[in-house]
């Protein structure tokens, strides 16, 4: 049989899931190995240098460099607070002064005999590493974090915005189909995660964001309603670092996509309990996709450790990733083993998908991903 590996979206009910939380700079780790630990739980922690800040203490006085040092009233290491006269001169037998000023509150870096300038440091800032799922700790990074493990639903989104977060999911769609509208979110959605239908739009967006929704995972999203939404076009790099004060999933595509019915019967299967959800997501190398979790308990009967299929096989089932059927849903019914020449006039290898609605089409292999459910 032919045989294909095609990276897909899961989308599974259990599943054995493995976070790494790692620091971006060497630091403590707060956690062990076997801590059963919450999503807010701090397991690793450092300090992150402060910014720089140059001054011409030189040029502000008047002075020759190598004079500068005599006038400093503060030393190298010590500290500042912004606005502290920290150099002044004085002359006419002391009747008048110059002065200067620190730009920020700090400490004194350096001061250079060669130019003139003194460099200060801000104070460093703190940076928390939270366990983003409730599990258990199964790897320690020697001064860099741990490894956090939990069994519950996974379900991968095909685009998304906003950072990490969570909430208790609540449907606001009685179908995959429907369009959330901001007419149906109020303050009882505040700190929720929404699973909605087909479409939301970007005034549903913002009256989410005014409420205090943590996130939306819906099936489609129009380019206009994201672009009003964010306030420019999105590019091709990483997202995830949006700061609009709301996690967006979309599990289809753009424009009015209905949800996969077992997504969405899968998702409100587990409304009131809680999800880590997370919108970064990368296309291209180092494929990266939103994401929602919601941990289950881990030591419950017939729990199976979740594993990756291999590639695509007769019967997988596919979502189309390119126009034009671009977010339809399918199974593969064939794998010819021998080159097709696609409009391109290059020579590429195929799949035979049977849509939904039962049309059949070929299509390059690159053009799908497999929906591991």
């Amino acid at each position: 049989m032919a045989h294909a590996y095609t990276p897909g979206l899961k989308v599974t009910e259990r599943a054995v899931i493995r976070k790494q939380r790692r620091l971006p700079l060497k630091g403590e780790v707060l956690a062990k190995v076997g801590d059963r630990v919450a999503a807010e739980t701090i397991v690793a922690r450092t300090q992150i240098p402060g910014e720089v800040q140059t001054l011409n203490v030189a040029g502000l006085l008047g002075l020759p460099p190598e004079d500068v040092e005599k006038c400093m009233l503060k030393k190298v290491g010590e500290p500042v607070q912004k606005n502290e006269i920290i150099a002044q001169t004085k002359s006419f037998f002391g009747l008048f002064s110059s002065t200067v000023k620190a730009p920020v509150s700090g400490s004194v870096e350096s001061i250079s005999p060669v130019t003139g300038q003194v460099i200060f440091r801000e104070p460093p800032r703190s940076i928390q590493i939270d366990a983003y799922i409730d599990g258990r700790v199964v790897e320690l990074f020697e001064a860099e974090g741990c490894a956090v493990e939990t069994t519950g639903v996974f379900v991968q989104g095909i685009f998304g915005i906003g950072g990490e977060t969570r909430g208790e999911v609540l449907q606001v769609a009685d179908r995959p189909s429907d369009v959330l509208s901001a007419e149906e979110i109020d303050s009882s959605c505040r700190g929720k995660v929404l699973v909605a239908g087909a479409l939301v739009t970007a005034e549903a967006l913002r009256k989410a964001v005014e409420v205090g929704v943590k996130g939306v995972v819906v099936g489609g999203i129009a380019d206009r309603d994201l672009r009003e939404f964010l306030g420019y076009d999105i590019g091709v790099a990483i997202t995830g670092s949006e700061e609009k004060g709301i996690t967006l999933i979309v599990t289809e595509g753009f424009g009015r996509m209905q949800m996969a019915e077992k997504t969405f019967r899968l998702l409100v299967g587990h409304s009131g309990q809680r999800a880590s959800i997370n919108g970064a997501t990368q296309i291209r190398a180092g494929v990266m996709r939103p994401e929602v979790i919601i941990a289950l308990d881990s030591e419950a009967a017939g729990v199976e450790g979740y594993q990756e299929s291999g590639g695509l096989e007769i019967g997988t089932p596919v979502r189309i990733i390119r126009e034009p059927y671009f977010g339809v849903l399918g199974k593969v019914i064939a794998l010819p083993p021998e080159l097709h020449k696609i409009e391109t006039e290059a020579e590429v290898r195929v799949v035979e998908v049977e849509l939904e609605d039962g049309i059949r089409v070929i299509l390059p292999r690159a053009n799908v991903e497999m929906m591991e459910i």
